[in-house]
């Protein structure tokens, strides 16, 4: 393909996403302007973020890219920046949302819409039983023989959970049921803090054919706290290590749900022809065990992918439709259990691999993204002692480069908040500086943006090793949101972390949500294929 980037009118970039072809659809703004209205197939990747996910989110650069926008001027800077990056076919949707959804195409709300929706057909089609929140109560209230397994993440659970409920996340259901129920006549309740992973987490041990009787949590956490019931903050009940009888009935639960399926398992001599391959298919290899084992030792070139937050967030994961998708861990059983929902989602080449059929050395330690342009960034840097020294002189300003989030929970005392790619504009709020400071959680964010600052002819230095060089050498930080440069546009907040109006934006969630499975039903974008037991 040339190199230069291309616009498509909306009727064009509709027809590519029905052509059976690759093709990646990506978003440059910010999550918020992102949740409001985007299209159904489109990934979240900011233009602040592009360097630190792009090569993750699609990996071969001879995919398909389709950037668009809210017609702010966006798309064009993050095409022109993918290309740089050596992408050889990208374009621009024409118009932005705006210029789709005048052609009578449909936009849509919130965010991991494609995940979402999907858990909605499910239970639509599959009659996925539910219980609501106060026959739960009433449930734990009378000691009856029930388990309630929580298939969030861990950190999730950990902050708000159910009474007796444990930490069992998506993909591990299946994986532990076995020695977390204490017999056949055990009522098992599966929750979420809403409602997609209560769906799929049910289904998945009804798939499986667990014997017992199985149920979500109807709106999970959110339908427990409007009821008034009491939240549980801290929480720490985890499963015990799977033991081999355990793990057998996992196994062969698993092996029925790869048999209706048709889930294909493959040895490493396939997957390195595949990785050949990878420069004229986009090839995702994911590793869906927990983080703990991913780190312990996993397949170089693998990502982390834990299988519960997988489903819930594909389009984090995935960003190519069409692409091939080897999922990976220790036995196949949870590989086995998440590929059966990417199949039913509509990704169709999704094959499982076992560590030990992979042959070759494990890796560990945690997964570091290839940061594209990190190398050609060569900006001028100061250390923590230094910025130290300069803030007690006075005339230097701290610009913090972090989500607005982590920047609420602590910050360098006097930084300012900004987002990355409204930063030279929104640097006017700030007061007058003699030395700008740019700073992010491990400092590569801040190396990005004062290279891309220097280039525009405005001087500025990087914190090296950003706030966490800052924290490391025994300085304090300060918590809140005082100094905001930037509108705090880059996260859409999960309801239960609104400041104001929690109740009612849980109820809004919930309509929200429920109310996807309709849309689905005259929607031609989404490639659901759900195989009901």
């Amino acid at each position: 393909m040339s190199g230069a980037i291309r616009r498509l009118d909306a009727r064009a970039l509709k027809a590519q996403l029905h052509d059976g072809g690759e093709i990646a659809l990506l978003d440059a703004r910010e999550e918020v302007s992102y949740g409001r209205r985007h299209l159904l197939m489109a990934s979240c990747l900011p233009l602040s973020r592009l360097e630190l996910r792009l090569d993750d989110l699609v990996p071969r650069r001879g995919a398909r890219v389709v950037w668009c926008d809210g017609g702010e001027g966006l798309a064009e800077r993050a095409a022109a920046r993918t290309l740089a990056f050596g992408y050889s076919d990208v374009a621009i949707l024409d118009g932005g949302i705006d210029a789709w959804a005048a052609a009578g195409f449909r936009l849509y709300s919130g965010v991991h819409v494609p995940s979402k929706a999907f858990a909605e057909v499910v239970e639509h089609e599959a009659g996925t039983p539910w219980i609501d929140a106060d026959e739960l109560h009433r449930l734990i209230d009378s000691g009856a023989d029930i388990a309630v397994f929580d298939s969030r993440s861990y950190a999730e659970y950990h902050t708000n959970s159910i009474p007796t409920a444990v930490s069992v996340p998506g993909a591990e259901l299946v994986y532990r049921f076995a020695d977390l129920t204490p017999s056949p006549e055990t009522m098992v309740i599966v929750n979420c803090g809403g409602r997609t992973r209560s769906i799929i987490g049910a289904q998945s041990l009804i798939n499986a054919g667990v014997p017992n009787k199985v149920v979500s949590l109807k709106d999970g956490t959110m339908a427990w706290h409007l009821a008034g019931h009491e939240v549980v903050r801290g929480a720490t009940r985890q499963p015990p290590p799977v033991s081999e009888a355990g793990l057998e009935i996992a196994r062969a639960g698993a092996a029925r749900v790869a048999a209706r399926h048709d889930i294909r398992e493959i040895d490493g001599a396939t997957l390195a022809a595949w990785q050949a391959e990878a420069a004229s298919r986009s090839l995702y290899l994911l590793d869906v065990r927990t983080p703990e084992e991913f780190a312990a030792g996993h397949l170089p070139g693998a990502r982390p992918a834990p299988g519960g937050q997988l489903v819930q967030e594909t389009d984090n994961h995935i960003g190519t439709w069409g692409a091939r998708v080897v999922l990976v861990d220790g036995d196949g059983v949870r590989a086995t259990m998440t590929a059966s929902w990417l199949r039913q989602m509509g990704w169709a080449e999704v094959a499982t691999l076992r560590l030990d059929a992979a042959g070759g050395d494990l890796v560990g330690g945690p997964h570091r993204p290839d940061i594209l342009g990190l190398d050609a960034a060569d900006p001028m840097e100061i250390s923590a002692a230094a910025l130290r020294e300069k803030q007690a002189e006075g005339g230097v300003q701290i610009v913090d480069l972090a989500l607005s989030r982590d920047f609420r929970r602590g910050h360098i005392p006097g930084a300012w908040f900004a987002i990355r790619a409204r930063l030279a504009a929104d640097l006017a709020r700030l007061p007058r500086f003699e030395t700008l400071v740019l700073t992010s959680p491990d400092g590569v964010l801040a190396r990005l943006a004062a290279a891309e600052l220097a280039a525009g002819g405005l001087p500025a230095l990087a914190l090296t090793g950003g706030t966490q060089a800052w924290i490391e050498a025994g300085n304090a930080l300060e918590e809140g949101a005082e100094r905001m440069a930037s509108a705090a546009e880059d996260i859409w907040l999960p309801a239960r972390e609104r400041d104001s109006g929690r109740e009612e934006a849980m109820r809004e969630y919930l309509a929200w949500e429920i109310d996807l499975v309709n849309q689905m039903a005259s929607d031609d974008d989404q490639r659901f294929a759900v195989v009901a037991t």
